[in-house]
Formats: C-alpha cells, sequence, structure tokens
C-alpha cells in the first residue's frame, strides 16, 4: 500500500475555485508533491488561479504529459455529506472527500508512479492547472506561449472510471461546447396580465424564437451540420464494441424511451459523436407558490451546443445570431457564456494500443474504449494546438459521486491506478 498521508493533507484544501480561497496554497502544495517525486517545477501566474508546471528528463528524449487539475468543485449541499468533505475519512476501503477522485486522487496517483520507478525511460512532464471545474479560462493564452515547453509525444487526460461491471474505460476525445443566454425584452417592469391584451409578452417572444431552433429533431439553424467530420472506419466499428443497455438506463433515469424513439445503438451512436441543441433554463415572470398574474418584463433562456469535430463554437454562435435575425428575432439579444472546441484522438494511434494494453496487462480485464465522452473539457488545445494524441483514463468507479455529496474513492483502485501508470510509462 503506497503512503495516503500525502493524498490525505492534499485533500483537506478546500480548492473551490469559484472562491478564490486557498487557490494559491493548493498550487504550491502540488509543486512541493512534483518536487519530492523528483521534478523540476514551476509555478505560472496566471489571471486567475496559477498553473503549475513539472518535468523529469528520462532515458530518452520520448516524452509523455500528464493533464490535471488541483480545483474541486463546491460541497454544496454540505447536509448530504456523511463526513466532513475537506475532512478525508477512510470507511469501508474508500476514502471520502471533496476531491478524492476529481481531480486530486488521480494527481497523486500519478506522482506516486513516478516517484515509484526506479527509472524513467521516458521524460515525463506534468501541467496541473486551477480552473478546470470553472471552464479553464487561462488555460489557452498559457498553452498558446508554452507550447514549446509543453511539446510532448502524447498526453493522458484526467477523466475516466470503471463502469458499473467494473470494467475500465478509457476515452479518445471531448465535445466541444457552445453555451449562450438569449434575452427576450418586455416592458419596463412586470406589468398585470390584463395588459397582456396590448403588449407582446417576451415569454411568448423567446419561445416561438426557440420552436425555430428545432424541427423532427433536427437542428434547423442553418450550416450547423455543415463541417462535422466524417467517421473513421474504425470510429464506426468500435459503437458496436460498447456496453450499452438500453432498457437499464430508461429505468434508471425514469424515461419510456429515447428521444426521436432511437434504438439501443442509435442511442449508443448519439452520445458518443451526436451534436445536440439543449435548453439548460428558462426563466420569466412568477414562478413562486400559488398564481400571481403578470406579463414579465424580460424572458431569458440559456442553451448548450455540445459540438462533435470539426464544428467551431465561434462560427455557431455566428450561425444562432444570423438565424434569429433570418427570422425576423433581431430583438433578441444573444450573448456566449462559454466556448470549447471538440477534441478527439484517432483510434489507430499508437497511445491509443499502448493505453490499452496496459490496462489490461494490470487490471486483466478489457478495456472499452469511448472515441469521445458526452461531455466537453479543453483537451482541443492540446490534440488540435499542440497536435499531441490524448487519451483519458483515471481512477474511479460508479460509486464515486463526482461533483456530488460523498465524492469518494476505492482504495484498491487507487493502487492499481499507479501500477496503471506506471505501465503506460513503461510501455511507451
Amino acid at each position: 500500500m503506497h503512503d495516503l498521508n500525502s493524498l490525505i493533507d492534499f485533500l483537506k484544501i478546500p480548492s473551490v475555485s469559484a472562491t478564490h480561497e486557498h487557490m494559491d496554497e493548493c498550487a504550491h502544495y502540488v509543486e512541493r508533491l512534483l518536487h519530492e517525486a523528483g521534478c523540476t517545477t514551476h509555478v505560472f501566474p496566471t489571471e486567475g488561479h496559477p498553473i503549475v508546471y513539472g518535468e523529469i528528463k528520462g532515458a530518452s528524449d520520448r516524452c509523455l504529459l500528464f493533464y490535471d487539475h488541483y480545483d474541486v468543485q463546491p460541497p454544496d449541499p454540505l447536509d448530504k455529506w456523511e463526513s466532513p468533505p475537506f475532512s478525508p475519512q477512510i470507511r469501508n476501503n474508500r476514502l471520502y472527500a471533496r476531491g478524492a477522485v476529481d481531480n486530486k486522487g488521480n494527481i497523486t496517483a500519478r506522482i506516486e508512479a513516478v516517484k515509484s520507478l526506479d527509472e524513467l525511460p521516458i521524460t515525463v512532464k506534468f501541467l496541473i492547472e486551477g480552473e478546470e471545474e470553472i471552464g479553464s479560462p487561462h488555460l489557452k493564452p498559457f498553452v498558446k506561449e508554452h507550447a514549446s515547453l509543453l511539446a510532448s509525444d502524447g498526453c493522458i487526460w484526467e477523466m475516466g472510471e470503471k463502469d458499473e461491471m467494473q470494467r475500465p474505460t478509457i476515452f479518445l476525445g471531448v465535445k466541444g461546447l457552445c453555451y449562450i443566454e438569449l434575452t427576450a425584452q418586455g416592458p419596463l417592469t412586470d406589468l398585470h396580465s390584463a395588459s397582456a391584451v396590448i403588449v407582446e409578452n417576451p415569454a411568448w417572444r423567446l419561445i416561438d424564437a426557440l420552436h425555430t431552433f428545432r424541427s423532427e429533431g433536427k437542428i434547423t439553424i442553418p450550416g450547423f451540420y455543415d463541417s462535422i467530420r466524417p467517421l473513421e472506419k474504425e470510429e464506426q466499428e468500435i459503437i458496436y464494441s460498447i456496453p450499452f443497455d438500453a432498457e437499464d438506463t430508461k429505468k434508471e433515469i425514469g424515461i419510456s424511451h429515447f428521444r426521436e424513439n432511437m434504438s439501443e445503438r442509435e442511442a449508443v451512436s448519439e452520445i458518443v459523436f451526436g451534436p445536440t441543441c439543449n435548453i439548460s433554463g428558462l426563466k420569466a415572470g412568477y414562478t413562486g407558490e400559488g398564481s400571481k398574474t403578470v406579463l414579465p418584463s424580460q424572458a431569458v433562456a440559456k442553451i448548450d451546443f455540445r459540438l462533435v469535430p470539426d464544428q467551431n463554437p465561434d462560427d455557431i454562435f455566428s450561425a444562432v445570431k444570423a438565424h434569429l435575425n433570418a427570422h425576423g428575432f433581431s430583438d433578441i439579444s444573444v450573448k456566449c457564456l462559454g466556448a470549447l472546441h471538440p477534441a478527439r484522438t484517432s483510434p489507430n494511434t499508437r497511445l491509443v494500443s499502448v493505453v490499452q494494453k496496459a490496462i489490461h496487462a494490470v487490471s486483466h480485464t478489457p478495456v472499452v474504449t469511448y472515441p469521445s465522452m458526452a461531455g466537453s473539457g479543453p483537451l482541443w488545445l492540446f490534440t488540435e494546438v499542440l497536435h499531441i494524441p490524448t487519451v483519458s483514463t483515471a481512477i474511479g468507479d460508479p460509486m464515486a459521486n463526482i461533483h456530488s455529496p460523498n465524492e469518494s474513492m476505492d482504495l484498491s483502485d487507487y493502487e492499481e491506478g499507479i501500477e496503471i501508470i506506471k505501465e503506460i510509462i513503461s510501455r511507451f
């Protein structure tokens, strides 16, 4: 069993990036861990939270980069935790604390793996940021400015877990994101609803605009699908190797059917490869207890578009504005709240095979490979800007409660995760 003291002390630092407290403390703690593992280190200040860099020269110039983040999600709701989120506890071989899996446990596992190798056959680099949970707003300029420092032959990303059947999973990409806010403005203030006979309700105005975004399950914004990269043959074939039980999934989330009554394999394909136009939130008028007859002064909708290669979030944002103008909704204001490019590494890349074989050698369990996650992240900065093939694999399981109360890590998986990283380094 590897020493857990460093991880436990790490988890005691409440590094919630949205609150700004303790972030410098946490960054310098990460630097200390890297230094103790033999890395030359540097803490780079940004306009937000620091980025920590570490490097150990190996026996060859071949180089593997590890990306992680030291910030964590807020622990709310606190009353749902069985033990304080920043007072780590071990119960039934599980370590409970905010960040146990996402992402402090994985950071220490990777550092422990490097630390425990007698000789490094390759050069290893670490990039550990403190703003992943708030969208990595300062990572892009850092990556562009330090491209030569970060140059590597492959990158191991920070996400992944075992599935319900305890099969290890890896991911070869993420979807992009264009998150927008639409605002329809009405009268200067909320009015008595009797005014609806002569005053247009901004909620209806917004609903009418949203109705033009989709038809029969397809997104109707001109040009939305035009730039999507055709799938490789291997990507198409992977769909049939991904385990997915449609009936269990529908039962678990409480629905009777999938959208557009799609089949099981169609659902898997959409989860991995499908772009989306999703209404994340709607706000207008009175929504409290009982009744209040008002005509609201404003209506707001938050929309997230999940994007796939080679859709560009900037192009999608421009297309949305042009679409609204073309349909007579130029009065509706449009604001971009977040943008991430999609990213994907080809399944034919050598790094993919190395990771698959390394995990299988340690766990003796077949690896489930996903060409992409359903969610988003700044992975494109590595695949598209730095041109580094990237594979995401990490410690975790369905009981980990990532982003939820009682986040936890199975300590047996922690030990296994360390051995997997050692095996990846040795094979790469």
